[in-house]
């Protein structure tokens, strides 16, 4: 199945593009597709963690399940002062 991934801040910096259509596997969760970004691109890594993710612009878990069509949004942390 295929999602919409989009890039923003530092992830965009990374990836090199502001958004991307991928193909998945049929019960794909937010957390497999972090995996794997992280594997092709390192530098989304940096945090040390999984960031939180938005499905179609709405917070959501790792464990959530992708869906045709979705699109997915990896928050990158952001520094104030």
């Amino acid at each position: 199945m295929r999602v919409q991934l989009l890039y923003f801040a530092t992830f965009r910096d990374v990836a090199g593009r502001d958004s991307e259509e991928r193909q998945v596997a049929g019960g794909s969760r937010v957390s497999d597709l972090w995996r794997e970004l992280t594997g092709e691109m390192p530098g989304l890594l940096r945090t040390g963690f999984m960031p939180p993710a938005a499905v179609n612009r709405e917070y959501t878990g790792p464990e959530t399940l992708l869906a045709e069509g979705d699109e997915v949004a990896f928050l990158p942390p952001v520094a104030g002062g």
